[in-house]
């Protein structure tokens, strides 16, 4: 069975190098000529722990390989995968002119039957749209070739994408005939073997198990965040809330953890897409229109935790640690820091930043400005430092020389909007710490 994979960005290229990884020949293919090359070279365009070591396993098999060419992949595959990005627009619905682009290709160049699956993230209805356009262009070229879309939505953490699709739930598949499920099933056989749960549904409902999973993930996080400013308010700790309630089978710990709020590739553009598709529909999304809204406000709050410690903030210099929007990526997409440094920077404050492998992007986010400087580390960040707070929980965060890092700030105070210090040991060192979820002074 041949592949091809139809992007080569964080969902297209991990789809990639991981079914090379169970053994078949995949070829994926992109439309910019500088992420070819480098991919043909055993580099990755994106970061993610150990992609690289899969890129370069697979390669030296030969059993990925790189194009610009789409017509040769698409005359060559069996089972076309369209991995492409489906940005958010201005009113929150996904932009799928990549995904449409794709699907004419197909029906253009489609030489027998073929599977054609969705694995980019796509409003509900989409498949059947893909298959109305690759329908329309067999027409236009007199073609009566048949062919099955199929919804495979992917479910990939950043900074655990490999082990996620090498290791999944479960894997969703939305087909129209047991052709097209054997294909998948075939495709996934080393999963299918390890008796991963496979959901086989229709194309409308895979689609909507991949929304549905991610608005609920967001709106989870967006509850434990309003607790946490609740408990503030009432002198309640929402760290041991969070473990109290996460013991209950029901309710399970994961994303049970107070913070700045969500964001990323997935969280925020899936949570608008799944409210305006149902306004357009007519059935409001009113929990999760909510939670987006809460998640906005919450970022918004820890601007005013800064305030609050500081008092005014012109002049003052802030040390900012991490701005990606989670640990293990480099992505900032939507991410906290971007709403909290802006705030600090349009409040006159002074910032220095550091993040393991965001600070290219971050310049992309804020521009060269002389008033943010971005520093070699942790301690570089906290020198002369009015305060220091950290956005981010990076592993190199956990286990900072409080000492060292209190000798070097102008002022002794810590705002941790990950919770993962104690106060005790952060006054210990002689810091004011500040955290989320918890009255002052009272962890």
């Amino acid at each position: 069975m041949r592949i091809s994979v139809f992007g080569t960005g964080y969902v297209g290229l991990v789809t990639g190098v991981c079914l090379a990884d169970f053994g078949l020949n995949v070829t994926c293919v992109d439309v910019v000529p500088e992420k070819i090359e480098m991919l043909k070279n055993g580099k990755s365009p994106i970061y993610e722990p150990g992609i690289e070591v899969f890129l370069e396993r697979n390669i030296k098999n030969n059993r990925i390989s790189f194009t610009l060419d789409s017509r040769a992949a698409i005359e060559s595959a069996d089972v076309i995968f369209i991995a492409v990005g489906t940005p958010p627009a201005d009113n929150g619905e996904a932009d799928l002119t990549y995904v449409y682009q794709v699907a004419e290709d197909i029906g253009r160049y489609m030489n027998g039957y073929k599977v054609v699956v969705d694995k980019s993230t796509v409003p509900i209805g989409t498949g059947q749209k893909v298959k109305s356009m690759i329908q329309e262009q067999l027409h236009k070229r007199a073609a009566t070739f048949t062919f099955d879309v199929v919804s495979n939505p992917e479910f990939l953490r950043e900074g655990k994408a490999l082990q996620d699709f090498t290791h999944p739930d479960r894997v969703v598949i939305g087909a129209e005939s047991d052709r097209a499920a054997d294909a998948m099933k075939h495709v996934y056989r080393p999963l299918y073997l390890n008796e991963t749960p496979f959901v086989i549904t229709n194309i409308e409902t895979a689609e909507m198990i991949k929304y549905a999973s991610n608005a609920f993930l967001a709106t989870k996080i967006t509850f434990i965040n309003e607790i946490a400013n609740l408990c503030e308010a009432v002198g309640a700790d929402v760290q041991q809330v969070a473990n109290a309630m996460g013991r209950d089978g029901r309710i399970s710990p994961k994303f049970l953890h107070a913070g700045p709020g969500y964001g990323g590739s997935c969280f925020p553009k899936d949570t608008k897409a799944l409210a305006q598709i149902g306004r357009q529909y007519d059935t409001p999304q009113t929990l999760v229109e909510a939670a987006i809204a809460a998640n906005e406000g919450q970022k918004q709050r820890m601007i005013g935790k800064i305030r609050a410690a500081l008092g005014d903030l012109s002049g003052r210099t802030i040390g900012v640690l991490g701005l990606a929007f989670k640990p293990e990526t480099d992505d900032m997409r939507e991410a906290p820091s971007i709403t909290i440094v802006k705030g600090l920077l349009e409040a006159g404050a002074r910032v220095r930043a550091y993040d393991p492998q965001s600070m290219e992007e971050a310049k992309g986010y804020f521009g060269p400005r002389e008033d943010l400087l971005y520093m070699e580390d942790a301690y570089d960040v906290a020198e002369g430092a009015d305060a220091v707070v950290l956005i981010t929980e990076w592993h190199e965060f956990r286990n900072m020389d409080l000492h060292q890092l209190r000798a070097l700030t102008k002022e002794a105070v810590l705002i941790d909007l990950r919770n993962i210090y104690t106060g005790a040991e952060a006054r210990e060192a002689g810091f004011r710490y500040i955290c989320v979820g918890q009255a002052e002074g009272r962890s």
